[in-house]
């Protein structure tokens, strides 16, 4: 009951503390109290329900390895099961073998299999859990289990009109982390059906897949803006080059907070384009769609395949049928690096390729093909999760990479608000090709902007460090920070830099106080 109670805990710290602010985590020890108790009747009384989803499982004695996912839902509705079932349709197609369980269905021996498991979770009434995740509560979140072998995603299904929005997708994602599993990426929460969000989880499985074709479920409705600057950011860099964009249009009133997301609609070159239709032996002046276009321009954001096998199952298909097979574009999401009152949406975009030397989707129509004052198609995406806070406190930012895009809205914000007591922590390779916005950065801290500026590159001693080892080497400076109530905001690398920083401040403020902070909205993470 430990456990459950640290658990109660949290979430009654969750529910008392505004969503993008702070107030004081002392609780009523009374209405703890009332909560626990009410509580372990509620499991008593389902103890006693007979679950439709319950059976026996056959646990094999041997972990599974990576290639292996579990994707576990607990579903009401039946939406949460809808989605898990595409969540598992998506990965196989990417080849990725998965075991798809109602929770009622998954015990310890199963997690105990498994290294990486997906929950498509929903709550029901104020916060509640579905019937169907009963025998999970029951079984396995009562009892002291560890299952620190553990990766974990967790796509949580709520409605905002409810007070404890994705009530128990907070609560699982709460024991998972007390258990000592470690979250893949931050947990997605979906406020009814909210396409935007299900297009982001789409996205982190196909991280997850290592699969960066993997087709939207829904493509997004784009507007069209133009993209009016580029700029390289690390000439003579060791890594691959890193732009900075900055996006306008014509239309009024366009809105966006920082922590917000783009989403990109990309385009295949031209070059790569002539070369298909040279493969096929078709004139891409063929007119398709009912006559509405000609096939060039059909062809600009759909998925062309890559290997000749892909393209010979296409040969000798009319050119109507070559746009009907082929899929769209997999839309491409960027951390907003400026505000409104900067007059455009700046990016910062590093190149990726392929291993067979080919540019990556977005970043290879973003910072290479598209020319100045093209039309780009894009979609802006609240993220409430890396909103600002709603008052002045002091706020600890910290980022590697392109990380700094999120980070130096911001930034930005705060500047114009005139909000000091900022402390940034960045990381890269080399300061005399990497450190990005150093002009900017210095100004703010002239200014007083920035109380505390610390950088890190990694290449620039024999000894490799990185972002979480400015955190150790100051934690004392981090509690002082924390005591006087700051928040913390992390941007950057999901698979290096977040999971190592998280881990550092688990070892400097402790779990209880860590996951306190991810309860009230202290701790905010924009990882990718």
């Amino acid at each position: 009951m430990k456990t459950i109670l640290t658990i109660i805990l949290l979430h009654s710290a969750h529910v008392a503390h505004a969503a993008n602010g702070y107030t004081s985590p002392i609780l009523n020890a009374g209405a703890v109290i009332a909560l626990y108790l009410a509580f372990c009747g509620w499991i008593f009384w389902q103890h006693k329900r007979k679950s439709a989803y319950a059976h026996p499982l056959n646990v094999a004695e041997n972990v599974l390895d990576e290639s292996y996912i579990l994707i576990a839902y607990a579903s009401q509705t039946g939406n949460a099961e809808q989605l898990a079932k595409k969540t598992a349709e998506s990965l196989t197609l990417a080849n990725v073998r998965v075991e798809i369980r109602a929770l009622s269905a998954v015990d310890a021996g199963m997690l105990n299999q498994f290294t990486r498991a997906l929950f498509v979770v929903s709550t029901t009434g104020e916060g509640d859990a579905p019937d169907n995740a009963v025998d999970f509560l029951q079984h396995v979140m009562l009892t002291d289990a560890t299952f620190a072998h553990l990766s974990y995603g967790i796509l949580a299904l709520g409605d905002t009109s409810y007070t404890h929005f994705c009530g128990f997708g907070h609560t699982l994602d709460t024991w998972l982390q007390h258990v000592q599993s470690t979250p893949l990426f931050d947990m997605v929460e979906v406020d009814r059906n909210d396409e935007g969000a299900l297009r982001h989880w789409q996205y982190q499985l196909s991280v997850m897949a290592k699969d960066t074709e993997m087709a939207d479920w829904k493509t997004p409705e784009y507007q069209s803006w133009q993209l009016t600057a580029r700029t390289l950011l690390n000439a003579g860099s060791a890594g691959a080059p890193v732009y900075h964009l900055t996006l306008t249009t014509q239309q009024q009133n366009m809105h966006w907070q920082a922590g917000d997301i783009l989403e990109i609609g990309p385009q295949n070159s031209p070059a790569s384009i002539h070369d298909f239709l040279q493969q096929l032996g078709l004139d891409g002046t063929l007119t398709v769609n009912d006559g509405s276009t000609v096939l060039a321009e059909a062809l600009q954001n759909k998925l062309l395949p890559h290997t000749s096998g892909d393209v010979e199952k296409l040969v000798g298909l009319g050119a109507q049928e070559v746009v009907s097979t082929l899929n769209t574009l997999p839309h491409r999401e960027y951390s907003i690096a400026s505000i409104p009152q900067d007059g455009g949406i700046e990016l910062v975009v590093r190149q990726t390729h392929y291993a067979d030397g080919r540019l990556g989707i977005g970043s290879g129509w973003l910072t290479e093909y598209a020319t100045l004052n093209q039309s780009i198609a894009v979609r802006i995406r609240e993220n409430a999760a890396f909103h600002p806070p709603s008052s002045d406190i002091p706020i600890i930012l910290i980022g590697n990479g392109t990380g700094i895009a999120g980070l130096r809205a911001h930034l930005k914000l705060r500047a114009s608000l005139g909000q000091q007591r900022n402390w940034l922590i960045f990381g890269e390779r080399n300061a005399a090709h990497d450190f990005y916005f150093k002009q900017e950065l210095d100004c703010w801290r002239e200014q007083n902007i920035l109380t505390r500026l610390d950088t890190v590159f990694s290449r620039d001693q024999r000894e490799r460090i990185y972002v979480q080892d400015v955190l150790s080497s100051s934690a004392s400076a981090l509690v002082q920070w924390v005591e006087a109530g700051a928040a913390i905001y992390v941007c950057g690398s999901a698979s290096g830099m977040a999971p190592a920083v998280h881990q550092s401040l688990l070892e400097i403020l402790g779990e209880d106080t860590l996951m306190m902070f991810q309860t009230s909205g202290r701790y905010r993470r924009d990882v990718y």
